[in-house]
């Protein structure tokens, strides 16, 4: 319990998937019967928790089109390892989180989604992450999909007791200590700042057990929550990479056309087209891509990677899209079908954002490779 400026703030800190915590939340709410209800959602978790239409009325084209692909693929798989826990625990993720919203609605008190929006969040995050070390990120996101280990009672119990989430993300932040600011300190004082601007002088606040010391840290400081929501622009050097790479393979060639014979040309065109084609493909393959996108990432990944405005996973990920037309049923069922691996590959929805992630890390390796290959003709 914290107090300042005659108000007073109930934090409880909850494991995410624990029947203890939906009923902690349930009789605090009640007992309290606060002015506010403060939960760790923002606007686009909340829609996703309460919203039955939600991918229903997803546009799979224009996500794939507007580049969202890995954030809606990065929110599954988190989604997915809640489903599991959940099923083992017996509880449904983020059950503690909707009692509360039902409490604030049932004894009309303003609710407030307290958390940073998801997107920012995630945008913020990724840039922090080294080039090399997103491709081990990207790997481990698969890997979650597959990862399904069984637990003994006594590992149950303790999972009971403990915010799986924001234990998942600190350890990530021990991997990684670039993203520890974006993904954990950051939210830590947007939810704190976020609870103090409440209406009413009882609030109640419903966090990840988590979250609640660092949260309490930033209690009483002036915190610009604007500025923890604006997503950085892409580095210049970043910007003109994108244009510097292409540009120097072409010169790589031209160089190659006047300086050497025919047949070094043709070296150096294979050393770029081959391992752009065949990890681009060979990737797509083992998403699952339809035949079609497995020759589409083979053909357009050597072009794609010369062109900054676009990328092969754009392509093969709508060319994915048009042969497995997902149908309205195919959306209801993602909610369900990203508890297992075998759901994932089944829904053509998970299908077509799988490949679409596949292909571009296939192609970006490619063309890692290619660029190294290159260079040994100029060694």
């Amino acid at each position: 319990m914290l107090e300042a400026k005659g108000k007073t703030y109930y934090i409880i800190g909850t494991a995410h998937i624990s029947q203890k915590s939906v009923d902690e939340v349930e009789q605090l709410i009640e007992q309290i019967q606060p002015d506010s209800v403060c939960v760790e959602l923002c606007e686009m978790r909340y829609k996703a928790m309460t919203d039955n239409n939600q991918w229903k009325n997803l546009d799979i084209f224009q996500i794939i089109r507007q580049g969202k692909t890995l954030f809606l693929l990065a929110n599954l798989a988190l989604s997915s390892f809640q489903k599991k826990m959940g099923e083992k625990l017996g509880v449904k993720p983020g059950a503690e989180m909707k009692i509360a919203i039902e409490k604030a609605e049932k004894i009309d008190a303003e609710l407030v989604l307290a958390d940073r929006n998801v997107q920012a969040t995630l945008k913020r995050t990724w840039r922090n992450i080294p080039f090399l070390k997103k491709i081990t990120v990207l790997g481990g996101l698969f890997e979650s999909f597959f990862a399904d280990e069984e637990l003994s009672e006594e590992e149950l119990e303790k999972m009971k007791e403990k915010d799986q989430v924001s234990s998942i993300m600190k350890e990530f932040a021990k991997e990684l200590p670039s993203i520890q600011e974006p993904l954990i300190d950051e939210r830590d004082r947007y939810l704190m700042a976020s609870i103090e601007k409440a209406k009413g002088p009882k609030i109640v606040a419903v966090v990840g057990a988590g979250h609640v010391e660092g949260m309490t840290s930033y209690f009483g400081k002036d915190i610009d929550l604007e500025e923890l929501t604006v997503i950085p622009p892409p580095s210049k050097w970043l910007g003109l990479l994108k244009w510097i790479i292409p540009t120097l393979v072409l010169l790589a060639f031209s160089y190659g056309y006047f300086k050497y014979e025919d047949s070094t040309l043709v070296d150096m065109l294979q050393a770029w087209i081959l391992p752009n084609a065949i990890f681009a493909a060979l990737l797509t393959l083992l998403a699952g891509g339809k035949v079609l996108s497995i020759i589409t990432a083979f053909f357009a990944s050597p072009v794609t990677s010369l062109n900054p405005m676009l990328g092969a996973g754009m392509v093969v990920g709508l060319v994915e899209a048009w042969l497995r037309k997902p149908k309205v049923e195919d959306f209801e069922r993602v909610n369900d079908d990203v508890k297992d691996i075998k759901g994932v590959y089944r829904n053509p929805v998970t299908r077509v954002l799988l490949v679409t992630v596949a292909s571009t890390l296939g192609s970006a390796l490619g063309a890692f490779i290619g660029i190294s290959w290159l260079a040994t003709f100029f060694a």
